[in-house]
C-alpha cells in the first residue's frame, strides 16, 4: 500500500514541481509522515495499518519531487555525488531497520514506532529551514527554473522516441532491481532462519550487512558518475550483481554473508547513476524523473514484492529467492541504451 500510494502520486507531484516549485513540500512531506508514524503505533485493525502506512506513502510522495529538486540543485557539478549523498539518508534508514527491530522492536513491540515521531519532528525542523533556503534560490535564479519548465531537449542528442525508449528501459531496470532488493529485504531473514537455524536477531544482522552494503554501494556509484560513463556504471551495477545473487541461494551460512554484501555493494551502486542518466535524458525534468523512478518504479516493485509473499507462501522462500535471483540478468538490457560517453565527447 505505501508503494502504491507513492506510485500514484509522486509522477503527479514531480510534474507540478517542475512547473511550480513549492518548497513548503519539503515539511509538509514530513508532516504526513509523522502521522503515518503516529497511527501505526497505535494501530489496533489491519485497515488502520493499512492507512497509516498511506499516510507515510503520501509523504513519501510529496517530499520526494520537491527534494530532488533541492538536491540536484545544491549539488553544482557533481550530480552523481549529489544524487548519492541525497539517497544516503533513506538508505541508512532502511538499513538500520532491522537493528532497530532486533534491538527495540522485539522489546517494546508496535508501539515502539512512536519513539520515531520524535526523528519525524527533528527532520520537518530541518526541512522546513532547508525550504526557506530553496525559496531563496528560487528568488534569485527565477528565469532559470522558468527555462527548466519548457522543454530542453536531451543532453544525450538522441531523439524524442529514443529518449522515450531509453526511459522504459531504465524502468525496467530499477523495476528488476528493486523486486531483488524487496525479495532480500522481506524474505532472506525468514530463508536464514528456516535454513541456517538463526535466531531472530542474528538474522536481522544478516539483513544489515546486505543494507548496510547498499548504503556503501550507493555513495560509490554516485561518485565514480561523476568520472565515467554512466552507460558503463548501469551496466557494471545491474549485469555485475548477477554471479553474486545467482550463488546466494546455494551457499552456506559464511559464503552467503559475504555474497550478500557484495551483492548489495554492486546493485546499490546503480539507482544514483541511473538517476543522473535519467536527468541528461530529460533535462528540466527533475520533478517527473523523481516520481517515476521513485514513486511509479517503486510503487511497481511493491506489487511485484506481494507478488513473491504468495509465491512463497505456495512455493516456498526459498524458490524465490532463486526465481528473484535472475532478475539482475536484465542488466543486458543497458547495451540499448544511448551512449553518454559519445554525447560528452561531442559536447
Amino acid at each position: 500500500m505505501i508503494n502504491i500510494t507513492a506510485a500514484m502520486l509522486q509522477p503527479v507531484i514531480g510534474i507540478l514541481s517542475d512547473s511550480h516549485p513549492k518548497p513548503m513540500l519539503l515539511p509538509i512531506g514530513m508532516l504526513f509522515t509523522m502521522g503515518g508514524v503516529a497511527a501505526l503505533s497505535y494501530a489496533t485493525h489491519f485497515w488502520m495499518v493499512m492507512a497509516a502506512v498511506m499516510l507515510i506513502g503520501v509523504g513519501s510522495a510529496v517530499f520526494h519531487p520537491a527534494s530532488a529538486r533541492v538536491s540536484y540543485l545544491a549539488s553544482g557539478a557533481k550530480k552523481g555525488t549529489g544524487q548519492s549523498i541525497f539517497q544516503f539518508g533513506g538508505n541508512i534508514g532502511q538499513s538500520l531497520a532491522p537493528i532497530m527491530t532486533a534491538v527495540l522492536f522485539v522489546h517494546t513491540g508496535q508501539q515502539g514506532v512512536i519513539w520515531f515521531a520524535l526523528v519525524v519532528t527533528i527532520g520537518i525542523v530541518i526541512q522546513f529551514n532547508v525550504a526557506k533556503w530553496y525559496g531563496k534560490q528560487l528568488a534569485l535564479v527565477p528565469a532559470i527554473h522558468q527555462k527548466n519548465a519548457a522543454k530542453p531537449a536531451s543532453k544525450l542528442n538522441v531523439s524524442t522516441g529514443k529518449v522515450i525508449f531509453a526511459i522504459t528501459i531504465l524502468m525496467i531496470l530499477v523495476f528488476s532491481k528493486n523486486v531483488y532488493i524487496a525479495a532480500i529485504s522481506s524474505y532472506y531473514s525468514f530463508y536464514a532462519i528456516d535454513h541456517f537455524g538463526l535466531s531472530v536477531s542474528h538474522a536481522q544482522m544478516v539483513l544489515f550487512v546486505f543494507l548496510a552494503a547498499n548504503v556503501i554501494g550507493l555513495l560509490l556509484g554516485g561518485v565514480l558518475a561523476d568520472k565515467f560513463s554512466r552507460r558503463s556504471l548501469i551496466w557494471f551495477s545491474i549485469l555485475g550483481t548477477a554471479p553474486f545473487a545467482l550463488l546466494l541461494p546455494y551457499a552456506n551460512l559464511t559464503f552467503s554473508v559475504i555474497l550478500i554484501f557484495f551483492t548489495g555493494l554492486i546493485l546499490a551502486s546503480a539507482f544514483s547513476v541511473i538517476l543522473v542518466y535519467a536527468n541528461e535524458l530529460l533535462p528540466g525534468r527533475i520533478g517527473l524523473v523523481s516520481g517515476v523512478f521513485f514513486g511509479m518504479a517503486f510503487g511497481l516493485a511493491g506489487i511485484g514484492s506481494a507478488i513473491l509473499g504468495n509465491l512463497a507462501d505456495a512455493m516456498g522462500i526459498e524458490f524465490v529467492l532463486r526465481c528473484t535471483s535472475y532478475l539482475p540478468l536484465l542488466g543486458m538490457l543497458t547495451i540499448l541504451l544511448p551512449s553518454d560517453r559519445k554525447a560528452a565527447a561531442s559536447n
